[in-house]
């Protein structure tokens, strides 16, 4: 009498199978509330060409980077449920060593570098077609708007530890507060009295490095009103934490009434600063012999 060979695994549940089909449904659910539910609130947001480009580009890295976490969420569930040892049993047995899975690793391999080139593609492509990332482009930006001759200027001061702001088109006034005018360019002209410094204009996607006898520039145009941080992204010294104030978006005629009170305002002692320039030296040191 013969006895039949024992059919292992008929029995057994289809773990891979599983698994597959809840990471697919977590996925398909969670990617569109990344895009649709989420997306609107990541940061920088859309006052700007440069923060709408940058906004995009921060929802597309986060909805990617979903069904990579699901995997890694829904497999440690799966597996703190299912691979549990037998409390019952008393002893705990280690299950067989896996030497390699070749499908496994070809399928890693082959997602993986579509993900690396394809994103590369998608962000050259974007700083290519977008003439930039929203930083200072030097003194000579070869990559300017088509609006760019009038533009408003607007000259950063960095220094320890407060941003000034001074504006040439109305006799070099120089103020505390930025107010920008919406719906036109506006072209700063970046620079620092000491060390160097970074002004970050967080929702406007401008970023350019504040450097003593350097002038750098940056173009944006904000097309609503509201209001947006500013700070120093570079570390300054003591205070570098405190260097930050709020900046304001008004309308054409807000900022002409804005502009012209406080060029009256300060009128007494506009006279005494150095004439407008680029860049500015302390005395002492322009002194020195």
């Amino acid at each position: 009498m013969s006895i039949a060979p024992e059919k292992v695994g008929r029995d057994e549940p289809h773990h891979g199978r599983n698994i597959a089909i809840i990471w697919a449904i977590a996925t398909a659910i969670m990617v569109p509330v990344i895009i649709w539910v989420v997306g609107p609130h990541i940061p920088p947001g859309s006052l700007t060409d440069d923060t709408r480009a940058q906004h995009a580009v921060d929802v597309v890295l986060t909805a990617l980077s979903i069904p990579l976490l699901m995997l890694v969420w829904v497999y440690l569930g799966y597996a703190v449920i299912n691979f549990r040892a037998d409390p019952a049993s008393g002893t705990i047995v280690d299950g067989p060593p896996l030497r390699s899975n070749t499908r496994i690793q070809a399928t890693w391999l082959i997602v993986s570098a579509v993900l690396v080139v394809g994103l590369a593609a998608y962000g050259t492509v974007d700083l290519l077609t977008e003439n930039g990332a929203g930083g200072g482009q030097g003194s000579n930006p070869l990559a300017k708007p088509s609006d760019a001759r009038s533009a408003l200027q607007v000259q950063v001061i960095g220094q320890q530890w407060l941003w000034t702001f001074r504006y040439p088109g109305y006799g070099g006034v120089e103020t505390a507060q930025l107010v920008l005018p919406v719906n036109r360019e506006i072209e700063f002209h970046v620079t620092s009295l000491d060390v160097v410094h970074s002004f970050w204009a967080i929702e406007l996607g401008v970023k350019a490095d504040a450097v003593p006898g350097a002038d750098n520039i940056a173009y944006v145009k904000i097309f609503r009103k509201g209001s947006f941080q500013v700070r120093c992204d570079e570390l300054c010294g003591l205070w570098h934490g405190h260097m930050n104030t709020t900046g304001h978006i008004v309308s054409g005629s807000a900022f002409n009434s804005w502009i012209h009170a406080t060029v009256t305002k300060y009128a007494a002692v506009t006279k005494y600063l150095p004439p407008y320039s680029l860049t500015y030296y302390p005395i002492p040191t322009r002194n020195a012999t």
